[in-house]
C-alpha cells in the first residue's frame, strides 16, 4: 500500500514538475515501504539520501524557472523549500547517529508536507508559469 498515490489533482500543469513530483512521491513511498518491511538501516539511509538529493534537484529546477520568469512569490516559495531541506537534513543526521528512528510520524510528515506543498504552494505558480508559456 502506497503512502502517497499520484493523481491528476496533484498536477501543477507544468509537465517537468509533474514528472519530478511523481518521482518524489515514488521515493517517499519507497522509504515508507522499506520502513514497513523493516529493511536495514543501510538500505533506508540510502533511500533517504536519494530523497534528499532528488529533492534538491527538484527545488533547484523550480527555483531557477521561477527566478527566470520573475515569479512574484519566489522568495516565500524558496523559503518553504529551504525549511524542508533543513528539517530533512537534520533528520538524516540524527538517523545516522542513531538518535532517532524512521517512524510513522516522519512518514506522515513527509506525506503531508509534499502533498500540501504541491496542492497549495506549487499549484499557485501554475497559472503564472502557464501565462509565460511554460507547460
Amino acid at each position: 500500500m502506497s503512502l502517497i498515490d499520484w493523481s491528476e489533482t496533484l498536477s501543477v500543469s507544468v509537465r517537468t514538475f509533474d514528472e519530478q513530483h511523481k518521482r518524489l512521491i515514488a521515493i517517499v513511498n519507497e522509504l515508507a515501504d522499506g520502513m514497513r518491511a523493516r529493511k536495514g538501516k543501510e538500505t533506508l539511509a540510502g533511500v533517504l539520501k536519494n530523497l534528499i538529493e532528488y529533492t534538491s534537484v527538484h527545488f533547484a529546477a523550480e527555483e531557477k524557472l521561477m527566478s527566470e520568469h520573475g515569479y512574484p512569490d519566489y522568495a516565500a516559495h524558496k523559503h518553504e523549500h529551504d525549511d524542508l531541506v533543513a528539517k530533512v537534513l537534520d533528520f538524516e543526521k540524527k538517523y545516522k547517529a542513531d538518535t532517532i528512528l524512521l517512524s510513522v510520524e516522519l512518514m506522515n510528515f513527509l506525506r503531508d508536507w509534499l502533498t500540501g506543498h504541491i496542492m497549495k504552494t506549487d499549484k499557485a505558480y501554475a497559472p503564472f508559469m502557464n501565462s509565460k508559456g511554460v507547460q
